[in-house]
C-alpha cells in the first residue's frame, strides 16, 4: 500500500460482486491494499462495495477493477457504458483518431472504436464527464456522432448507408463509363474523338463529375483528417484522385499527359469498393440482427382477469404473460401456471426443445410449442436475458485481441509514411529517371499499360499516383476486428458468449483444461441409479417404501429416492412418525411398521439380519462412485437403492472429442477420492484432484500452470469465481438466464460440455482467420507498394487492386459462417 507522502489523492467507490462472506471482503480488502498507488481500502460486506483511496497518477480506475477481479471476484462501478454510432470513419486510421481523442477525455475510463460496425463502445464515470462531452470530443476529431440511438434505429441507419453507397456506385460508373469509352481509343490507337481540345475537356468535366459528387464523402472525410492534423486512407485517395485531376488542366500548359480520366477512375473503383465492403461488414454483424429479429414485439398479459396486448415497451417486471402454442414468450420469466415444451436453441444452440413446467424459468424470445401457460416476467428491457447477449457481443466486438497490436502499431503511421513513400517516389523517378525508365522498358513488354515513351514527370506522376492508391491500411486494420465480429457472433448463435477477444487467441495456448465435477460434468443433482430388491420384493415396492420414509427428510440423497418414486407415479405410505439418525440414515413410523432407510449399521442396530448378503454388491456399486442405501420395513430387509450425481449425457463423448484434440484433461472436485475417481474413470480423465475445498482450487490451478502452461478452467460461474479469474482461460458453465458473465471470459449459455468443444472449435477457427487475414493484407502492401514505386502499375489498377484487398479481407472473415463447430458424437 502506498505511503501517503503525496498530495494526489482521489476516491472511488466499486461494488463488488461474488462476496459471500467476511472472508471474501477480506481478500478484495488484501488485493487493493496490496496495488502500489492504493492509500487506503475498505470492503464493506453488507453493501457489497469497496471505498478506495488512491494516486491517480500511480494507478488507474480500471488498474483497480483488476485487482478485485484478480482476486476472483466482479466489478460493478458506478460508472456508466454507452456505445455511440460514429458517422464519417472510412478507415482504420479514422477509429484510431477518435479512440485517441476519447481516451484523453478526464473521466473517460475506456474507449475502444471499431471501424467495421462504426461503433464506439465508452465506458466513463458520469461524475466526472457527461455524454455531452464525449459527443464534443468525437466531433472535435471531425466525425459525427450518428446515433445514441436504439439498435432499430441503428438498422434503419445502415440500410440508409447502403442506400447511399448504392447511388454513390450507379452515378459514379454512369459517369466513368463514358470515360473509359472515350480514353480506349487513344490508349490503343492514338486517337482524340472528335478532336484533341474536346476529348480533353470532356474527360476532366466527367472526372470532376465523380470525383466532387460520390466521392464528396472521401474528400470531405479527408479534408477533416487534414484539418486536425492526423491522415487516413482517403487522404491517400484525395491526393491520388486530386492530383490526377490538375493534371487536366496542366495538360493545355505544360507538356504532361492528361490524367483527370485516371483520377475520376480511380474515384469510381474507389467507391465501389467502400460499397461492397459496407455491405460484406453488415453481414459480418448480421449475427446481432439476428438475435434483435427474435424480440417480440407485443406481450398479453393479464389485467384484472381480462388478457390485454401492449408493446413490450410496456411490459413490468411481476405482469402475468398469457402465452398460447405457437407464440413467442415475450419476456424472461417463470412458469406460474401449466407446462409446455420451449425451443431454446436460440439462446442455447440446442436443437431439442426443453420441458417447462410450473416454477421453472423460461427464456423471453424463445418459442412456446405446445401448451398453453402462464409466465410471471421477472426481467424486461435491458435486464432481460437476450439484452445481455446483444450487450455481452457487442462489446468483445470492441475488444482486442493481442496479436493485433503490431498491426494497430503499423496502421497508426502508416499513412504518413506513404505519404513521405510517394513523395520520394516522385523525386526518385524526376532526378534519378535511368533506372526506373530502365524497368518501365521492361514492363512495357508484357504490361499494355506502360508507355515507357512518356516524359519523366508524366511517369513519375502516374508511380507516385499508384503508389498513393496501392497502399491499403485498411486491409490490416479489418483483418482481425471483422473476424471478431463474425467469430464472436456465430459463438453467440450457438449459446457461447465470448466476453474478451484476448481469449480467443489465449485458447490457442492452451495445454490442459481443467473440470469441476459437480454440475459441470455431472447434473449436479443426485438420482437413483440402482433398485435392487431382494427375496422377490418388486422393484416399485422398494421405493415406494423408501420414499414414504425420506418424504420427511431434506436430504438431497433422500430427496432423490422421493423424485423418482413421483416420476414413477408410486403413491406413498402416510407417515406416522419421523426421526433422522445422524450419520446412519432415517426411520420412519407407517402403518405397516417401522421403516429403515440408510447404512448397514442403522439396520443392525435395529434387527435387522441377512445384511451381509448385499455387502459384495454394496461395495462394487460404491466403488462407482455411488451412495448406497439400505431399505427394511417391518423387521424385513427390502433391498437397497443407489443414488450418485450422474453424468451429463454428452459428458463422455465430449471429453473423448478433446482429448482427440490432444488436451490434457483434469479434474478437481471437492468430493472424496474414491468417488472422484469413479467419475473421472467412468468420462475417460487420468487427473484427479479430489478432497479440494473452494479457497485450495485456486492453488491447484497454479500448480497445473506450472505444470501444462496455459491452462482453461470450466466450471460453475458463480461458485468457481476465483477458479476460473485464475485460469488463463475461464469458461463458465451456466443455464437458463443467471449467466455469471463478470467471472469468466467464455460464458455458455446450455449446461453441457458440447458447448466446451464448440467453443474451442469457434476460438480456433476464428484465430485461423485473424492470422490469415494479416497474412494476406501485410504480404499485399510489402509486394504492391514496391510494384507500385518501380511505375509497373497502373493508377486505376492499383486502386483496383486496394479495394480487392479490404474486401477480400472481409470476405474471408465471412467464411465463418460455414465452419461447423460442432462435433459427431459417435
Amino acid at each position: 500500500m502506498a505511503t501517503q507522502s503525496t498530495e494526489q489523492r482521489e476516491r472511488r467507490e466499486v461494488r463488488v460482486t461474488g462476496m459471500t462472506c467476511a472472508a471474501c471482503a477480506a481478500a478484495v480488502e488484501r488485493a487493493l491494499g496490496a496495488r502500489e498507488g492504493v492509500y487506503e481500502a475498505s470492503v464493506n460486506l453488507a453493501t457489497n462495495s469497496a471505498k478506495v483511496e488512491y494516486d491517480p497518477d500511480r494507478i488507474s480506475p480500471r488498474e483497480i477493477d483488476e485487482a478485485i477481479e484478480g482476486a476472483g471476484y466482479g466489478v460493478r462501478t458506478p460508472s456508466e457504458r454507452v456505445q455511440l454510432g460514429i458517422g464519417g470513419m472510412t478507415c482504420v486510421a479514422c477509429a484510431q483518431s477518435v479512440e485517441a481523442t476519447l481516451n484523453r477525455v478526464s473521466g473517460v475510463e475506456s474507449a475502444s472504436v471499431n471501424v467495421s460496425s462504426e461503433r464506439a463502445l465508452i465506458r466513463f464515470d458520469p461524475s466526472r464527464v457527461q455524454l455531452e462531452d464525449l459527443v464534443a470530443a468525437v466531433e472535435s476529431t471531425g466525425y459525427t456522432v450518428t446515433s445514441q440511438s436504439s439498435r432499430r434505429t441503428r438498422e434503419d441507419d445502415e440500410e440508409e448507408r447502403l442506400a447511399v453507397h448504392n447511388r454513390n456506385v450507379i452515378v459514379a460508373w454512369a459517369l466513368t463509363i463514358p470515360i473509359i469509352l472515350w480514353m480506349v481509343p487513344e490508349m490503343i490507337w492514338g486517337i482524340m474523338w472528335p478532336t484533341h481540345l474536346v476529348h480533353n475537356i470532356g474527360v476532366i468535366i466527367l472526372a470532376v463529375g465523380v470525383v466532387f459528387y460520390p466521392g464528396w464523402t472521401t474528400l470531405r472525410s479527408a479534408l477533416n483528417a487534414i484539418r486536425h492534423g492526423t491522415a487516413n486512407m482517403d487522404v491517400l485517395i484525395f491526393l491520388g484522385t486530386t492530383i490526377s485531376l490538375v493534371t487536366g488542366p496542366l495538360s493545355f500548359v505544360i507538356g504532361i499527359a492528361n490524367y483527370a480520366g485516371v483520377g475520376g477512375m480511380i474515384m469510381a473503383f474507389h467507391v465501389t469498393g467502400r460499397a461492397i465492403e459496407a455491405r460484406a461488414r453488415g453481414r459480418a454483424s448480421q449475427a446481432i440482427k439476428k438475435l434483435l429479429e427474435l424480440e417480440a414485439k407485443t406481450a398479453r398479459v393479464l389485467v384484472d382477469g381480462e388478457e390485454r396486448e401492449i408493446p413490450i415497451e410496456e411490459l413490468s417486471p411481476e405482469d402475468i404473460m398469457v402465452v398460447r402454442p405457437g407464440e413467442k414468450i415475450p419476456t424472461d420469466g417463470i412458469v406460474v401456471y401449466g407446462s409446455t415444451s420451449v425451443d431454446q436453441s436460440m439462446a442455447t444452440g440446442e436443437s431439442m426443445p426443453v420441458r417447462r413446467d410450473e416454477g421453472e424459468e423460461v427464456i423471453g424470445s424463445t418459442m412456446n410449442l405446445e401448451g398453453y401457460i402462464r409466465v410471471r416476467a421477472t426481467k424486461v428491457g435491458d435486464d432481460t436475458f437476450l439484452s445481455q447477449v446483444v450487450r455481452l457481443v457487442e462489446e468483445a466486438q470492441g475488444t482486442r485481441v493481442p496479436i493485433q497490436a503490431l498491426a494497430d502499431r503499423i496502421t497508426a503511421v502508416f499513412v504518413p509514411a506513404i505519404l513521405v513513400v510517394a513523395s520520394l517516389t516522385f523525386l526518385a523517378w524526376v532526378l534519378f529517371p535511368e533506372p526506373f525508365h530502365a524497368a518501365a522498358r521492361w514492363g512495357a513488354g508484357f504490361l499494355p499499360w506502360i508507355d515507357p515513351t512518356l516524359d519523366r514527370y508524366t511517369l513519375a506522376l502516374s508511380a507516385m499516383v499508384a503508389t498513393l492508391v496501392i497502399a491499403c491500411p485498411c486491409a490490416l486494420g479489418l483483418a482481425t476486428p471483422t473476424a471478431l465480429m463474425v467469430g464472436s457472433g456465430k459463438g453467440a448463435e450457438h449459446g457461447i458468449l465470448i466476453r474478451h477477444g484476448e481469449a480467443i487467441q489465449t485458447m490457442r495456448e492452451v495445454k490442459a483444461i481443467v473440470f469441476d465435477k459437480t454440475g459441470t460434468i455431472t447434473r449436479g443433482t443426485p438420482e437413483v441409479t440402482d433398485a435392487i430388491p431382494v427375496d422377490g420384493t418388486p422393484e416399485d415396492e422398494l421405493l415406494r417404501v423408501a420414499a414414504s420414509a425420506e418424504a420427511g427428510s431434506e436430504h438431497p440423497l433422500g430427496q432423490a429416492i422421493v423424485r423418482e418414486a413421483s416420476r414413477r407415479h408410486l403413491e406413498y405410505e402416510e407417515i406416522e412418525g419421523f426421526a433422522a439418525v445422524v450419520g446412519r440414515g432415517v426411520r420412519a413410523q407407517t402403518e405397516t411398521g417401522t421403516v429403515l432407510v440408510g447404512t448397514p449399521e442403522l439396520l443392525r442396530e435395529n434387527g435387522i439380519d441377512r445384511i451381509d448378503t448385499l455387502t459384495e454388491r454394496k461395495e462394487a456399486l460404491e466403488d462407482m462412485g455411488r451412495t448406497v442405501m439400505l431399505v427394511a420395513s417391518a423387521g424385513q430387509l427390502l433391498g437397497m437403492i443407489a443414488v450418485a450425481d450422474t453424468l451429463k449425457e454428452d459428458s463422455v463423448a465430449a471429453l473423448e472429442e478433446l482429448a482427440r484434440q490432444g488436451f490434457q484433461l483434469a479434474m478437481i472436485t471437492g468430493d472424496n477420492r474414491r468417488t472422484a475417481e469413479a467419475v473421472a474413470a467412468e468420462v475417460g480423465i487420468h487427473r484427479v484432484l479430489a478432497e479440494v475445498l473452494p479457497d485450495g482450487k485456486v492453488e491447484a490451478l497454479k500448480q497445473l500452470q506450472d505444470e501444462f502452461g496455459k491452462v482453461a478452467m470450466v466450471g460453475d460461474g458463480i461458485n468457481d469465481a476465483p477458479a476460473l479469474a485464475q485460469a488463463d482461460v475461464g469458461i463458465a458453465i451456466g443455464t437458463g438466464t443467471d449467466i455469471a458473465i463478470e467471472s469468466s471470459d467464455i460464458t455458455l449459455v446450455a449446461g453441457d460440455l458440447s458447448s466446451v468443444v464448440a467453443a474451442i472449435n469457434v476460438s480456433r477457427a476464428t484465430f485461423r482467420k485473424i492470422r490469415q487475414n494479416l497474412f494476406w493484407a501485410s504480404i499485399y502492401n510489402v509486394v504492391a507498394i514496391p510494384v507500385a514505386i518501380a511505375g509497373l502499375l497502373h493508377p486505376v489498377i492499383a486502386e483496383a487492386a486496394m479495394a480487392l484487398s479490404s474486401v477480400s479481407v472481409v470476405t474471408n472473415a465471412n467464411l465463418l459462417h460455414r465452419v461447423k463447430i460442432g462435433f459427431k458424437r459417435k
